[in-house]
């Protein structure tokens, strides 16, 4: 387990103890004991562009404003350069409103829609493979030695996963540094709170990595390539379709982090090999992810 100074590397580091992330449920296990044991929270979270209603997310509840930004930014609703006056959070009514200076084209064009807790449901996927036309990626290296030390780090830092499980985990890293580390029932919102935190802070991506527990889906490696970064790592297995899109964007995407192992389907070219893979020790199997888990 990673000690305090591990986790002083983080701008934002997951809050396993935060008592309204998770919930005690009383059960019995398999022999018919009872056990107690802390599961996920999820609630509701409707996102707002100016007057229109655009999603209703189920999420645990934590960083909603950077989920709401997050969100409409990787859907291609806030463009670059576009003005936002607001971001108001109303806990009671579990609601984000998003507000820019003039009206932006998607008020009038979107119903409202509903996106679950696993996947995209609702997802406007068709804007998003609009989004990536003129998309182009730095051409920034990275070390086999960073990706390595990475996993280190992220497998062995405290977090809601280890805790109760049923939760995905998006971290942004910048070489073996991991910088802010997201964690939701969907790995979609996951990966939608980082954009919303460098959108907010104005970080830039050129430099980055994302490294998501998540499998490495076409929804995915669109956000990525979205938000600007040029290389997406995962501990779990790669779509045919994400696959392409990396290869049609310029995408490195790496899965299958496991210890001293790793696949690298698309932007290989990035790789630089300066860590010797015999020299990195096996991971310690109480501190596996379940890099399968969807």
């Amino acid at each position: 387990m990673a000690t305090r100074d591990d986790l002083s590397d983080y701008i934002i580091a997951p809050d396993p103890d935060a008592r309204r992330l998770t919930r005690a449920v009383a059960g019995v296990d398999h022999t018919g004991a009872p056990v107690d044991i802390r599961v996920i929270e999820e609630r509701p979270l409707t996102i707002y562009l100016n007057r229109q209603e655009i999603v209703t997310a189920m999420t645990i509840g934590d960083y909603p404003e950077y989920l709401a930004l997050g969100f409409l930014r990787n859907q291609g609703m806030l463009k670059d350069g576009e003005e936002i006056i607001g971001v108001d959070y109303d806990e009671e009514v579990e609601t984000v409103v998003v507000r820019t200076v003039g009206e932006t084209t998607y008020e009038d064009k979107l119903k409202k829609k509903t996106r679950t807790s696993g996947c995209a449901v609702g997802t406007v996927f068709g804007d998003m493979m609009e989004g990536l036309e003129g998309v182009t990626l730095p051409r920034t290296p990275v070390r086999t030695s960073w990706l390595y030390a990475l996993a280190q780090k992220i497998n062995r830092t405290p977090s809601l996963y280890l805790t109760a499980g049923a939760i995905h985990g998006t971290v942004l890293c910048r070489q073996d540094r991991p910088l802010v580390y997201m964690e939701d029932v969907g790995r979609h919102n996951a990966v939608d709170k980082i954009a919303g935190w460098m959108l907010s802070e104005r970080v830039p991506a050129a430099d980055k990595i994302l490294y998501t527990t998540g499998r490495l889906t076409s929804e995915m490696v669109i956000k990525t390539a979205m938000m600007g970064i040029p290389v997406l790592a995962s501990r779990s297995g790669f779509t045919a379709w994400g696959v392409e899109i990396a290869r049609q964007v310029g995408l490195t995407v790496i899965g299958r982090m496991r210890g001293r192992r790793f696949v690298c389907l698309s932007g290989a070219e990035r790789l630089v090999r300066d860590a010797d893979p015999a020299s990195v020790p096996e991971e310690d199997r109480k501190h596996r992810r379940k890099g399968a888990a969807s």
